[in-house]
């Protein structure tokens, strides 16, 4: 057999699955189903249907590794053919990092990459991970280990227009900081969506190992700001690969990617990840599986950093069934509120 045989399905007698996300699905009762269709739907390769989707592509988001070992979420921009299959394991991309995106520090031979394709506007969306292969002024290229489909149950549709030429390079005001500035609290405040990279860094796991870099969405809001140092977020129902909250049961560092997508600002966060499986906020927030805690270290806010401005969301039909911090604030405040109930006067009897 080949190294990368092209029949369909998981090829491999080992499971696509390392042990932090079999964990996840133990817990949630779903390991023995999602083995079986871990199988049949992740690849070693990617697939025609992969190769024909990624150069229709303008952006895709990139998860990445720096050398400190945490990761970064990003965002490279291009005309559609700049991500280009040249092969069934190799991937092409003609783009540059944006001005202070940390993707620029981090892309190196052999490094830990990722990348999202999602057409925000059509809610198609796939997903690669492997390493980074050569780099060059105008690029660089991917060698692929794992192919996946992603959840597209939140997903906000909106279409791209170009305002600038991607592939030139413009510098932007930056700003860095260890906590959670004014103006970067308002992006997060109104955010509909966030993109957050994570990192399985044991080699030991092989083609499960690497990179991951995944899609939330929920209502304006749904990520709160507990203080200058500290985000909280509800994890909803997806696809139970948990590939995400899989890598932190390894390595609970994350890197969060917000995007304003009217003044085309980015938010990129460095952060500490806990999952809160039970409270009574969490019983208290209507489609939520999980709570997800981020601990902030370290803030990196990019002034009109798009070289494109997005229309208006045209909002996810699954985020009816999903709550707010305001509906969750409500029967929690009533819960903690200490005063005695008034009560009612009456008239005395005639």
């Amino acid at each position: 057999m080949s190294s990368v045989p092209y029949s369909p399905g998981w090829d491999l007698e080992r499971t696509p699955f390392h042990e932090g996300e079999l964990a996840i699905q133990e817990r949630v009762g779903v390991r023995e189903k999602m083995d079986a269709q871990g199988r049949r739907n992740l690849r070693r390769y990617l697939t025609d249907q992969h190769r024909e989707f990624f150069p229709l592509l303008p952006y895709v988001f990139v998860g990445s590794v720096d050398v400190q070992g945490r990761p970064w979420a990003s965002v490279l921009f291009g005309q559609p053919g700049f991500v280009t299959p040249t092969s069934a394991t190799t991937v092409t991309v003609h783009a540059q990092p944006l001005h202070g995106d940390p993707l620029a520090a981090t892309l190196g031979r052999g490094a830990e990459i990722a990348v999202l394709g999602v057409q925000l506007h059509t809610r198609r969306r796939n997903r690669f991970s492997g390493a980074v292969g050569d780099v060059r002024p105008d690029g660089f290229t991917i060698e692929v280990r794992q192919t996946s489909g992603v959840c597209p149950r939140y997903i906000q549709g909106r279409e791209p227009e170009f305002t600038r030429d991607p592939l030139i390079a413009a510098t932007r005001a930056v700003h860095r900081s260890e906590r959670l500035d004014a103006a970067t609290r308002a992006i997060i405040e109104r955010a509909d969506t966030y993109f957050v990279a994570s990192v399985d860094p044991r080699e030991a796991d092989g083609v499960a190992r690497g990179a991951d870099v995944s899609h939330r969405g929920g209502r304006p809001g749904f990520v709160r700001i507990d203080d200058e140092t500290t985000l909280t977020a509800p994890d909803f129902v997806g696809n139970f690969l948990f590939n995400t909250l899989g890598n932190w049961q390894i390595d609970d560092r994350a890197g969060l990617l917000f995007i304003d997508f009217e003044t085309g600002d980015l938010v990129y966060v460095a952060a500490r990840a806990e999952i809160i499986w039970d409270g009574p906020e969490l019983r208290a927030f209507a489609g939520a599986e999980r709570l997800v805690r981020y601990r902030v270290q370290e803030v990196i806010r990019v002034e009109d950093s798009l070289p494109a401005r997005f229309s208006p969301p045209e909002s996810s039909p699954f985020l009816e069934r999903t709550g707010t911090w305001a509906e969750v604030a409500r029967p929690l405040d009533a819960e903690r509120d200490p005063r005695p109930l008034t009560p009612v006067a009456t008239r005395p009897a005639r």
